[in-house]
């Protein structure tokens, strides 16, 4: 009977997926930002010519029909709205180009990395004085990255958009003609603004909650299951028992990104209407149940690698590596139950 393809080479096409993917949309942003260039030079021309003509009429007022004026005056504002609005747009694309463009090349290294070192050294020690399996420093180099670029994005277009919704309030003040024009008008900007603001620190959460580090696992989970319930329209519920502690930042991360998955797959193919999410934590381990009242699915196949699906598997490859174990039972029409368990491991700060 013919094996299913190993967990280093699910984890091999997941990279690969990912790397397509981000270089597509990569591509995408690049066509954007060509076609969004070119857009901000033409209205730049017409900006130009716009405030010349304004300036020309200013100096003949007496002279010139006040609907002429209105006109004008009028034709400068929305000019320069949509040059404003073009260049932030610009500026958003061209963040994004950076951060996609590192995220591409932390990818292709990863990759590399998967290919070079085969099957055989899968689950081995990278060396003495080294007792981590290779597939465990993979996951842990990669959560250093997203670490690292949610920051960046923290830092950069987040800031950028807070300062945008700034500039719009002082643009709202500045406008004297038409007033109740340009003020409906900037309300309208300013709430996009801060739409697509909230967007991008959703955002950051999905790629790495930086709160990971600096509250732990249970109020990540509880922030996130929140997050969940309100976008999906799902209706979640959390219950955590035991004691609330610290573990080793790579079995957080573990847990977390397993809920993650969990919900995620809920949200898009189970079709449920209510999921109950169970956390216990005791002395030697932490138990998450995740249950679901969606279609179901049949098990076998998906967790013995035989269709296209490589989120499940990876997961168990994940928990039977911290030398815990998930467990699913699932039956068409049957809704979902998935057990995950993880040792505590070494207390941390010991």
């Amino acid at each position: 009977m013919a094996q299913g393809p190993s967990p280093i080479d699910q984890l091999i096409e997941a990279t690969q997926a990912d790397l397509d993917r981000t270089q597509q949309e990569l591509r995408d942003i690049n066509r954007m930002m060509t076609q969004s260039k070119v857009e901000v030079d033409k209205l730049a021309q017409r900006n130009a010519q716009v405030t010349a003509h304004l300036r020309q009429m200013q100096g003949n007022l007496e002279n010139t029909p006040r609907t002429e004026i209105k006109s004008a005056y009028d034709a400068a504002q929305d000019s320069l709205q949509r040059l404003f609005t073009m260049r932030g747009q610009l500026e958003k694309l061209q963040s994004d180009q950076s951060n996609l463009g590192r995220l591409v090349e932390h990818l292709q290294r990863s990759l590399e990395a998967l290919q070079a070192s085969g099957v055989a050294n899968a689950g081995k020690s990278a060396g003495p004085g080294d007792d981590k399996p290779m597939i465990v420093r993979i996951v842990e180099a990669q959560e250093a990255e997203r670490q690292r670029l949610s920051r960046q994005i923290h830092d950069g277009p987040a800031q950028a958009l807070s300062n945008f919704i700034l500039q719009t309030e002082i643009a709202m003040r500045l406008f004297a003609v038409d007033p109740e024009r340009a003020k409906a008008e900037l309300t309208s900007l300013k709430m996009a603004a801060t739409g697509t603001f909230q967007k991008v620190r959703d955002f950051i959460f999905d790629l790495r909650p930086m709160m990971l580090d600096d509250l732990g696992l249970v109020p990540t989970v509880k922030r996130y299951v929140d997050s969940f319930k309100e976008k999906s329209q799902v209706q979640a519920t959390l219950s955590v028992t035991g004691v609330e502690r610290r573990l080793e930042s790579v079995r957080e991360v573990m847990i977390f990104r397993g809920i993650q998955e969990l919900l995620t797959n809920i949200r898009n193919h189970a079709q449920a209407s209510q999921v109950r999410i169970t956390m216990d934590v005791d002395d030697v381990r932490v138990r998450t149940v995740v249950e679901d009242n969606g279609k179901g699915f049949d098990v076998g196949p998906v967790l013995g690698g035989q269709t296209k699906t490589i989120g499940l598997p990876t997961l168990k490859e994940r928990m039977d590596l911290l030398g815990g174990q998930l467990d699913v039972e699932s039956q068409p029409g049957q809704g979902t139950r998935v057990m995950m368990e993880v040792p505590i491991g070494e207390p941390v700060g010991k």
